[in-house]
């Protein structure tokens, strides 16, 4: 499963120009939400922050303006694009002095909406990562990032604390898309003693090839169409940090051939360059897919792969951790009381039923969304009940009372052969038979649960 696309919502009250624009996004690979007015976008925005926003000046109801001042104060990363029929200069001014970045004047060629998205997308990204930059020194300890008691949790904190001394070390994190595999990444990075030099982080997936390879090792001016000045890439960059690849097994063929040479000899060169440079950085990989899969499908370079398992970590899913749920949500009321100045006391027990009830196919950052938009939405309350959840944890029942998965210890003993075989085949049942899913459910290598298949009979 692959990282979703970039999303971008087009706000405008003509139903011609958002199904226009909206099409023509969704053309290019991009999610597209849309809004008709200034209240739905606030709406959108707090369910389902955007990465990008196309907001018209005139809407009926609170006006363009002002919704771009509060869409920014509910998400300060947001990159807002103005359009407006009128090129007024006072108009497109007061817009960018407001933080928009960009303004469109319809009608606009298609072409003159595909480069301003671009840049608006550039902007996205750099603007989250100052965010977390500066979000991660604040932190007494980058591990009090990792939140929860969890066996999981505890395994994963003291496998990091073991790599804060070898600086070097090649990572590969694997785990479900919103399990907080960026969060592990930048824990290693500032428990390491890099910590003072930067960590840039790219998702693979999220750019065409020509692009990727730009921005992971720069280009010379005219290595390409608009190469009109020369580029420094991220490995150049975060010389004497790290640079997190995010989503490594959609990594095009020509970024692996280049990736493994800069692994192996920390040289590479730029797009269209032909001089050899050097970079001193940590590589740590990130994937939701099995790479070794992808290995056997010819899909990636098996040579790549060894040098990127050197140490791998396995993020569990939220509902392999359901017990960590109370204090994830502690964690993030916390920080929204001190964002958005609220003294939200907690969540109600009749909620929490609902939150542990859950699922969490969206894994922690659906959790964390799932808080923010109560404090978004009920600014009001002092804690947060069952009717300030989405309708999805609003229809999820409490669970019923079922018999333990393991069974006590009587007095007779127990079978511990027994006991494994309970839990893997449990674990089979939840992961739909996917070997994979299994095994990191239940915390081992798949390999692991390869031999255990066999040694039961299960296989």
């Amino acid at each position: 499963m692959t990282q979703a696309p970039a999303r971008i919502l087009v706000v405008d009250d003509e139903k011609l120009i958002r199904w226009s624009v909206s099409e023509r996004l969704q053309r290019d690979g991009y999610q597209v939400l849309s809004a008709e007015s200034g209240e739905q976008a606030l709406e959108v925005i707090a369910a389902t922050p955007p990465d990008v926003m196309l907001l018209d000046v005139k809407l009926p109801g609170i006006g363009g303006v002002q919704t771009l001042r509060q869409a920014l104060g509910l998400h300060p990363e947001l990159a807002v694009l103005m359009m407006s029929a009128h090129s007024t200069v006072d108009v497109a001014v007061e817009a960018m002095k407001h933080g928009a970045i960009d303004f469109l004047v319809k009608p606009f060629p298609l072409t003159a909406l595909d480069a301003a998205v671009a840049r608006a997308l550039s902007t996205s990204r750099t603007r989250r990562q100052i965010a977390v930059l500066s979000a991660d020194r604040r932190l007494p300890s980058a591990l009090d990032a990792i939140v929860g008691g969890s066996v999981a949790m505890e395994q994963l904190r003291a496998m990091i604390g073991r790599l804060a001394g070898s600086d070097t070390t090649t990572v590969l994190i694997e785990g479900e898309s919103g399990s907080g595999k960026e969060v592990v990444a930048r824990a290693i990075h500032f428990e390491s003693a890099r910590r003072e030099h930067p960590i840039l982080q790219v998702n693979c997936a999220a750019l065409p090839e020509h692009l990727l390879e730009s921005e992971l090792f720069g280009h010379e001016r005219g290595a390409f169409t608009d190469a009109h000045t020369q580029k420094r890439g991220l490995f150049e960059t975060a010389d004497g940090g790290a640079v997190m690849l995010d989503e490594i097994g959609d990594l095009p063929p020509g970024g692996q051939a280049k990736l493994l040479r800069l692994l192996e000899n920390k040289t590479f060169r730029r797009v269209g360059g032909v001089t050899e440079l050097r970079a001193d950085v940590r590589v740590i990989a990130a994937t939701n897919v099995n790479v070794e899969e992808r290995v056997s499908e010819g899909r990636f370079r098996a040579d790549l792969f060894f040098r990127l398992n050197v140490v791998r970590l396995v993020v569990p899913p939220l509902r392999a951790h359901l017990d960590d749920v109370p204090t994830l949500a502690a964690h993030f009321i916390a920080r929204f009381n001190q964002e958005l100045k609220r003294q939200v006391l907690g969540v109600s027990p009749q909620a929490m039923e609902h939150l542990r009830a859950y699922r969490w196919p969206g894994n922690v950052r659906e959790l964390r969304n799932v808080i923010e938009r109560a404090f978004i939405l009920h600014a009001s309350a002092d804690e947060i009940r069952p009717e300030h959840l989405t309708p999805e944890l609003r229809k999820v029942a409490p669970p019923r009372p079922r018999e333990h998965l393991v069974p006590k210890v009587e007095e007779h003993g127990l079978v511990l052969d027994d006991v494994e075989r309970r839990l893997i085949a449990e674990a089979m049942e939840r992961a739909n038979g996917n070997q994979s899913k299994a095994a990191r459910l239940l915390g081992v290598s798949r390999d692991t649960l390869r031999y255990r298949l066999k040694k039961h009979g299960m296989a």
